[in-house]
């Protein structure tokens, strides 16, 4: 057991956080809708806070912009193999750029426990013009 709790506060079979989202495409000013997974690992562990960034990234400068970042904080404990769900929304700013080949968005969510090492979560979203997907045609 004693070992199980000092590998899990080096990251090894700890607590695990990720996003799921309802989908991969949105526009400016849509919101996005999912919820966080947190499973339990081999030994309980205390949450401290749930962060999430929203994050611009230029891949060829290798530059990153956090856009914005959402706490929640939290001192609930996760038990050994269990499984929460926190309803996740986001608004998308209505101003914020299309992605590009050049530009490219997504959420890092991180899991923070009042010992150990953090569980960290990536997911990349597409930000679409409005209608972008509409076909118009001039008849």
């Amino acid at each position: 057991m004693l070992l199980r709790k000092y590998m899990s506060l080096v990251g090894i079979g700890s607590a695990q956080i990720d996003l799921i989202l309802e989908k991969e495409t949105y526009e400016p000013g849509e919101t996005v809708k999912g919820w966080f997974l947190i499973k339990g690992g081999t030994i309980e562990q205390k949450l401290k806070r749930i962060e999430c960034d929203l994050v611009r990234v230029d891949p060829i400068l290798e530059l990153e912009e956090v856009i914005h970042t959402a706490t929640i904080l939290t001192s609930s404990i996760i038990e050994t193999n269990e499984e929460n769900r926190i309803l996740f929304t986001y608004s998308l700013p209505e101003n914020i750029r299309t992605s590009t080949d050049t530009l490219m968005y997504r959420f890092k969510t991180r899991l923070f426990f009042t010992q150990g090492v953090a569980s960290v979560d990536q997911d990349v979203i597409q930000i679409i013009a409005p209608n972008q997907g509409e076909n118009v045609s001039n008849a």
